[in-house]
């Protein structure tokens, strides 16, 4: 049987430097289909589509908001030529109801254990129009090794150099954070995948630099330690969303590896700016995730907030102002008081508003929205922080003889002179 999994395309965040990582849901999918099926995945963002390819069924994987309109379009092409479509994946979870419009079926959970089910009512022609698992999630044991060996590898480059592969060892989340659907997607129980089968999928891959995408790592300190020490002999290189703030913890996330982390910068206290110092003194960056246009954000508390990420020596910072995604705190919140002015989908993208603002108007959000990216990056355009960010890990490749040249070294040298050059 030939499947096809497509991941539709999407725009970018406006200013934001645009690289392309290999997908994570796509392929952990994967790992959960039957043996007899051929899967053919692709990312539309970066190779074509031809619709008039023969294929047996469609699968059509959405993580963000901002594919689901790209995603219908593409169900309804083939269904008009009389191919099957499925949908998984966060964003058709998010806009299950929608989703069903332009569905054959819709899938709605973890796919571990449940894929043998969904495949054999395919071939006996008895496909259901909904297999909802939201609240029965699979044992976590039960999650493999993701099938990397479905990406076009020669895709994933940013000027010549190869881009982080995704990978995770837990799912679920303790927190429920007021923008964040998780807690509604994977639940707030926090769900560590068994160490040893994690550090095997991370040996596994034929990349030095990971993304581990854990939603926090900072969840359960004996289990995060235990990772981390297990993770020293791979001499991996990554990055990941927040380490909890102990001198230990961070000690052995430094000598497992830890090249930066995406850090929530949500307001200006010493506690945030000591919590940046402490992850610099272990040797390790920081990108900054910046919301803006929560309710105590005036104009002035922004233009604040600007000058503090300055001040704190991120290496990277990225900004989005406040979406109200369906079943999150915002949403309910916002849709309450009657606030949220928009639902095209298209502009749930995190850099477009979608909602009116306590303290101004939602243009001015948007303005002072481009003014944090230009402010921030004023002297060092953002793909000359990137550049040097990568320097650092060749560096710590080098020092410990992991340091493999990659195929296309001679553009990444390239891209070097070049970021410097607009530098100054």
């Amino acid at each position: 049987m030939k499947f096809r999994l497509i991941y539709p395309k999407w725009p970018k965040l406006q200013r934001q430097t645009e690289f392309h990582l290999p997908p994570h849901g796509p392929v952990v999918f994967a790992a959960s289909l039957p043996d007899y099926v051929d899967v053919e995945f692709i990312d539309e963002n970066l190779e074509l589509l031809d619709f008039d390819d023969p294929v047996d069924f469609v699968g059509i994987s959405m993580m963000l908001t901002v594919q689901v309109r790209r995603g219908w379009e593409i169900a309804d092409a083939y269904r008009k030529r009389g191919v099957k479509v499925i949908f998984g994946g966060i964003a058709t979870m998010l806009h299950a109801g929608e989703t069903l419009d332009h569905a054959d079926c819709v899938f709605l959970g973890e796919s571990e254990g449940r894929m043998e089910e969904v495949f054999s009512d395919f071939r006996a022609g008895r496909l259901k129009k909904v297999y909802n698992y939201l609240d029965e999630r699979p044992p976590i044991e039960l999650v493999g090794t993701a099938r990397r060996e479905i990406l076009n590898r020669d895709l994933y480059y940013y000027r010549g150099v190869q881009m982080v592969d995704l990978v995770h060892a837990s799912r679920g989340c303790r927190f429920h954070c007021y923008p964040c659907a998780v807690a509604y997607l994977g639940g707030r129980e926090f769900r560590p995948r068994p160490i040893d089968r994690a550090i095997e999928e991370m040996e596994s891959i034929d990349n030095n630099r990971l993304f581990i995408v854990d939603n926090s790592l900072a969840q359960d300190t004996e289990w995060e330690m235990d990772l981390f020490r297990e993770m020293i002999p791979l001499k991996k290189k990554w990055c990941s969303h927040p380490i909890e703030d102990r001198p230990e913890v961070l000690e052995l996330a430094a000598r497992a590896g830890a090249w930066y982390v995406y850090q929530a910068v949500f307001d200006t206290s010493d506690y945030i700016r000591e919590r940046i110092r402490r992850y610099h003194d272990h040797g390790i960056g920081v990108e900054g995730t910046v919301l803006l246009g929560l309710d105590n954000h005036t104009e002035d508390y922004i233009k604040r907030l600007i000058d503090f990420l300055m001040e704190i020596g991120l290496e990277l910072a990225e900004f989005t102002v406040l979406t109200p995604f369906l079943h999150t705190k915002a949403f309910d919140d916002l849709m309450g008081q009657k606030r949220i002015f928009s639902f095209d989908w298209n502009h749930y993208s995190a850099d477009r508003v979608v909602y009116y603002p306590k303290h101004m108007s939602p243009e001015r959000l948007e303005e002072l929205f481009y003014h944090a990216w230009d402010t921030f990056y004023k002297d060092e355009p953002q793909e000359f922080k990137m550049f040097k960010l990568l320097q650092q890990v060749a560096r710590r490749e080098r020092e410990d003889n992991t340091y493999r040249p990659r195929r296309r070294d001679l553009a990444s040298q390239a891209f070097g002179r070049e970021a410097r050059k607009v530098s100054g």
